[in-house]
């Protein structure tokens, strides 16, 4: 383990997490992370076992760090309840023990659906874990990725999947950025050094598209991912709907589609502003998005997933 102060991070075992740690082991960066399970052993990285209900694992995971990459974080729930334990009153454990810690750089990972608060549960969550980092009084970054991609995602898995048979459904028409799960590691980790660039700020990387990508035209690049030239209909909102309750039906708890995520999913502008994209100084997207869904489309085959 280097010598200097570790970060600290939440979130590690997760998709996101999980890039950021290979980039630090990397880059050499020392980490200390916390996680429910015994994750694989990794040099540079000091596993610590608990959640952030655990407040005594918290106090151990952020004591003599650096800056802390709070990740972790609830994109699927049952009711408002428990996005707001999960978002809300775990982020304010976070910021409680960096606070009583002396720990002053605060990283948050939150979500362009804190923009729209009114349309889930999940972006109010979001939005109320942001004002918590806010109000905090410390170094603090929130960073609202759009949708993230990558070898290991599950989320966008299925579109994939679709794309081998002709077809990728998307919902109404509308645009999105994305950014590859990589580039947005190499964001939050550069992220966690001070910075006068970087202080009380929000930022909103994507891959550097201008507008960034109609539904359609992300659909047909998923295709190409995968050899197929592709149907990409715009599903309206009541098939949304009418497809979340048959979702929940086969699978239960493990529904990928919710009515909550209907909600964000129907909106039609899910585009960074260009006002809050991180310093060129400090960070620029590398992997061009064409580029990044064919290597996660040869991800998925040599996984077995695809």
């Amino acid at each position: 383990m280097s010598s200097l102060a570790p970060l600290a991070i939440t979130g590690g075992t997760g998709f996101v997490g999980h890039a950021v740690i290979a980039e630090a082991c990397r880059t050499r960066v020392p980490l200390r992370a916390l996680a429910r399970r015994d994750p694989e052993p990794c040099e540079g990285v000091e596993w610590l076992r608990g959640d952030l209900a655990d407040l005594g694992a918290l106090a151990r995971l952020v004591a003599g760090t650096a800056a802390v990459l709070h990740i972790a974080g609830v994109v699927s729930a049952p009711d408002p309840v428990a996005f707001h334990a999960g978002n809300v009153a775990g982020t304010q454990a976070v910021v409680d023990a960096a606070r009583r810690a002396g720990v002053e750089r605060f990283i948050f990972v939150s979500s362009l659906a804190a923009r729209e608060p009114g349309l889930s549960a999940y972006g109010r969550s979001k939005c109320d874990a942001e004002e918590v980092v806010r109000s905090s009084g410390l170094d603090w970054v929130i960073v609202r990725p759009p949708a993230i991609y990558g070898p290991q995602d599950r989320e966008i898995l299925e579109l994939f999947r679709a794309a081998r048979w002709g077809v990728v459904p998307m919902p109404p028409a509308g645009r999105t950025s994305v950014v590859h799960v990589r580039d947005l590691a190499r964001l939050l980790l550069a992220l966690t050094n001070p910075s006068d660039l970087a202080s009380r700020q929000i930022y909103e990387p994507d891959d550097g598209r201008p507008q960034g990508w109609s539904h359609r035209e992300l659909g047909k690049a998923i295709g190409a991912a995968v050899g197929r030239r592709v149907w990409v209909p715009n599903l309206p909102r009541g098939v949304l709907s009418s497809a979340a309750r048959l979702d929940r039906l086969v699978r239960g708890d493990r529904a990928k589609l919710t009515q909550d995520r209907v909600g964000y999913m129907a909106h039609p502008d899910w585009t960074c502003s260009p006002e809050k994209a991180p310093p060129g100084t400090l960070w620029r997207p590398e992997i061009s998005t064409r580029q990044g869904l064919a290597e996660t489309a040869r991800w998925y085959r040599e996984a077995g997933w695809l």
